[in-house]
């Protein structure tokens, strides 16, 4: 109840039995039409092929990064924006996960609401218990302390439960653990064997919920054990683990899951807690649904930060020739900054792993050439950063300003370019 609170648990009974219908059509039609991917990720240095096949889905031109990979979300289906899908089923199997994430956001602000209302109960019970006890305090002290407990109490800003609570995607992921050679051991709990390594999930805005749909592909084959010797988890069944993070003291937490369970991780748990997926022996999908960062992950984003870049780029109205504006060391920084953004961040992402989604959509083929002809006109700035270096009547000050901080970017992006052509 004190380490694990903010972990919130619903039987599948409790979901809506048509919502459990289409999610779960989506599922087996998005594997149907081999539309869930093992990642290539990057730790340390080294290359990894994920065990769990996914798919990212979410808001259009919105993106995931997770271990050093972005994902590209095959947008749900989203009034004013033209989405052409592959196939009905995967238009379909989009919508479906839309009306989950829907589901979802409601019970996650009703579930937030109620921690609130506990909590200030909570807090109120405490105050009373401190005043009796803290009886012979002055009036003046009662008076402070009562001040203080009081800001304490304030109910959370709607609009802040908004903030974390209003899901833009949804990483969906599906194992077979039949299929998995091996498969790492729980090391600190001896909770058998784990599908997902201990982790805190990754780019989501701070104190956002992440609310989990689970649904093992169960059937007669695999049998929940109800022998009374059996101790720890029953290996036949998935498991979500919990445990506070860097700590093995504390006891873990192994909650099982069966068709259509939801668990919702509220608030600062993903931060101050970390997870695993235990393996059951049947295939799994879970829809993961998330707040993820987007001041710099989407699409909109990267396109403004073009503009902003290509306002120091101007063309001459009688030649046609084209001059740069400005080359103060700080406006080439910024410029070049955006440059190696455009290239390592978004196109050589895409191209190295997003034109798989051209199985589902291929909504992400207009807005890359976008990118791709920005990403031209940023080599042209940066052709012309060179020449105008070169001139001798610039100021030296100025001149070996902007050398140094164009030189650093410049070697970065040799140097990635170099890490990317090795991939």
């Amino acid at each position: 109840k004190t380490k694990y609170s903010k972990l919130i648990f619903r039987k599948s009974d409790t979901v809506p039995e048509e919502l459990h219908q289409m999610v779960q059509e989506s599922f087996l039609a998005l594997r149907e039409h081999n539309c869930l991917f093992q990642d290539l990720v990057r730790i340390k240095g080294k290359d990894f092929l994920t065990p769990v096949s996914r798919i990212l889905v979410g808001n259009p031109g919105c993106t995931y990064k997770y271990l050093n990979t972005r994902l590209f979300t095959v947008p749900w289906p989203t009034e004013s924006y033209d989405i052409k899908y592959c196939s009905p089923q995967i238009h379909d199997a989009c919508k479906a996960l839309m009306r989950l994430n829907e589901y979802l956001h409601i019970e996650t602000v009703k579930a937030l609401q109620g921690q609130n209302l506990f909590e200030n109960k909570e807090i109120k019970d405490t105050t009373v218990i401190n005043r009796k006890q803290n009886f012979a305090t002055s009036l003046k002290e009662q008076g402070s302390v009562s001040k203080d407990e009081s800001s304490v109490c304030v109910p959370e800003d709607d609009r802040n439960i908004k903030n974390r609570t209003s899901y833009n995607l949804t990483l969906l992921n599906y194992m077979d653990p039949l299929q998995m050679l091996y498969l790492k051991q729980e090391p600190y709990f001896g909770m058998g064997s784990m599908a997902v390594s201990w982790h805190h999930d990754e780019n989501l805005v701070e104190r956002s919920t992440v609310a989990v749909y689970s649904y093992s592909c169960e059937d007669s084959t695999v049998q929940e054990s109800n022998e009374q010797e059996l101790k720890g988890r029953d290996p036949a069944v998935w498991h979500v683990g919990l445990k506070v993070a860097w700590d093995i003291e504390t006891p873990g937490l192994a909650v099982p899951l069966h068709q259509g369970d939801i668990y919702l991780m509220l608030d600062d748990l993903n931060m101050t807690h970390q997870h695993c997926v235990l393996a059951g022996l049947s295939p799994r999908f879970s829809s993961t649904h998330r707040v993820a960062d987007s001041s710099r992950g989407t699409l909109e984003y990267i396109l403004g930060q073009c503009e902003l870049a290509l306002q120091n780029l101007q063309t001459d109205s009688d030649s046609m020739a084209l001059s740069l504006k400005s080359l103060e060391a700080a406006v080439v920084k910024q410029v070049e900054e955006i440059h190696n953004e455009v290239e390592f961040e978004w196109l050589r992402q895409f191209w190295f792993q997003g034109k798989r989604y051209l199985k589902c959509t291929d909504w992400w083929l207009k807005p890359m050439a976008k990118l791709e002809e920005f990403w031209r006109k940023l080599e042209i700035m940066t052709s012309l950063v060179l020449s105008e270096v070169r001139k001798e009547q610039q100021i030296e000050e100025q001149r070996n300003e902007t050398i140094s901080c164009f030189l650093l970017l410049l070697k970065e992006r040799q140097k990635l370019r170099k890490e990317w052509t090795a991939r």
